[in-house]
C-alpha cells in the first residue's frame, strides 16, 4: 500500500479553530433555547400605587392609595407598612386584597399622619416580598 504524502489534511491549527467555532455557535444556540424556556415560566409581581390621597380629621385620620397590579402575576397583598412599621385596621377593594394582573384598586389605610411629613409606603405579598412602594408628603 502506497501512502501519498502530497496530499494533505486540514493544518491542526484551522480544525481547532473550527471546533471552537461549532462549540461557541452551539453553545449561543442551546442558551437562547433555555432562556425562551424560562421566561415563559417566571412573572413578575408589581403593583404600582398611582395616587395618594390624605383625609379624615383628628381621630380618624387615613391615607388612600390607588393600586394597579404592573406585573405578570396575581399579587395578594398581606401587609402594608408606612415608615416600616406595619398598620393594621387597613382596607382594600377588593376587600380580600388580590389583585389579578392589570387589575386597579384602593388601600385605605388609617395612620395618624401629621401635616408635611413625609410618609413611605411599603406593600408586601404573602412571600415577604415588596411589590409595591410609594413615598409621599402629607399636606400641610
Amino acid at each position: 500500500m502506497k501512502i501519498l504524502k502530497s496530499k494533505k489534511a486540514l493544518s491542526p491549527v484551522v480544525a481547532s479553530i473550527i471546533l471552537i467555532a461549532v462549540t461557541v455557535a452551539v453553545s449561543i444556540a442551546v442558551a437562547a433555547w433555555m432562556g425562551a424556556l424560562t421566561i415563559g415560566f417566571m412573572g413578575s409581581s408589581s403593583v404600582t400605587i398611582t395616587n395618594v390621597q390624605f383625609g379624615g380629621s383628628t381621630g380618624s385620620k387615613y391615607i388612600n392609595c390607588t393600586l394597579k397590579n404592573s406585573g405578570t402575576n396575581t399579587v395578594t397583598i398581606v401587609t402594608v407598612k408606612v415608615n416600616n412599621q406595619p398598620i393594621s385596621g387597613v382596607t382594600f377593594n377588593p376587600a380580600s386584597g388580590t389583585f389579578s394582573s392589570g387589575a386597579t384598586g384602593s388601600v385605605r389605610i388609617p395612620i395618624e399622619w401629621t401635616a408635611g411629613d413625609p410618609y413611605k409606603i411599603d406593600l408586601y405579598d404573602g412571600s415577604g416580598q415588596v411589590v409595591g412602594s410609594y413615598q409621599a408628603t402629607a399636606p400641610s
